[in-house]
């Protein structure tokens, strides 16, 4: 799977996310499907109800195919301030083959921040992560679900589970935390499966607004802090979310 290295997170900007986000989609076609991209499934005749998963985490099955993003509503302000940021650093499908595991759906992130330490609880943001796949040409959402929990790995590849120390996850500044956010199978909407929910339509494209959008927020109490530290703004007029949208549509032109 696609992964930026160590260095390349230091010297991120919005612009250059914004590039390698279209060049993860356009040239990793083989992590996003197996075989042809299916057809449309149907639109639900009714909204499906949400489901409860595992570990508490809630699939929004009931905004199947609904088409309200790719950036959900601010929940206060800075949420598009340059810093701290919640980058992609790519996503993936992957079969491990029998006896080794499970598919999975697997998004790489990072929190990047400027002058500033950032102090993040652990694990990070328990139960407090969101997920939305949008399909491209206005089809609306293929998975959504919150209530997740992001796994901090390191930089290697393959990259492995950090254990969440006692007193959180410290990033000194101009450093960067590597995460990991699974999609459950189950938050899928009907007719995809994980390895043709990230698939592009038509597949073989060379035009990022054929592939899909992925919207994720992260949220925790020490973002509000670092903000209002940072801006000298009122704390409660300040957003505890950090959301990253992998392709904006003043980006994208649509």
């Amino acid at each position: 799977m696609f992964r930026l290295s160590p260095r390349s997170w230091l010297f991120l900007t919005v612009p250059v996310v914004a590039l390698l986000v279209i060049v993860a989609m356009l040239s990793f076609p083989s992590t996003r499907s197996r075989g042809d991209t299916p057809a449309l499934p149907p639109v639900p005749a009714t909204p499906l109800p949400d489901a409860a998963l595992p570990g508490g985490a809630t699939a929004q099955l009931s905004k199947c195919r609904v088409d309200d993003g790719p950036r959900p509503a601010a929940v206060g302000e800075g949420e598009k301030d340059a810093l701290p940021q919640l980058a992609y650093g790519g996503y993936g499908a992957e079969d491990p083959g029998p006896g080794r595991g499970q598919p999975h759906f697997t998004v790489h992130m990072a929190v990047a921040v400027g002058h500033r330490p950032l102090l993040l609880g652990a694990p990070v943001s328990a139960g407090r992560v969101t997920l939305d796949v949008f399909g491209p040409h206005g089809e609306g959402r293929r998975a959504s679900v919150r209530g997740l929990t992001a796994t901090v790995v390191t930089d290697d590849v393959p990259s492995e589970a950090v254990p969440p120390p006692p007193g959180g996850f410290r990033i000194a500044p101009g450093k960067t935390l590597s995460l990991d956010v699974e999609l459950p199978a189950a938050a899928l909407c009907p007719g995809y499966t994980l390895f043709t929910v990230g698939a592009c339509s038509p597949e073989r494209t060379n035009d990022a607004q054929d592939c899909p959008v992925l919207t994720l927020t992260l949220s925790d109490p020490a973002v509000r802090d670092y903000r209002a530290a940072v801006t000298g703004r009122d704390p409660a007029s300040m957003s505890d979310r950090l959301v990253a949208v992998s392709l904006e549509p003043e980006i994208s032109g649509a």
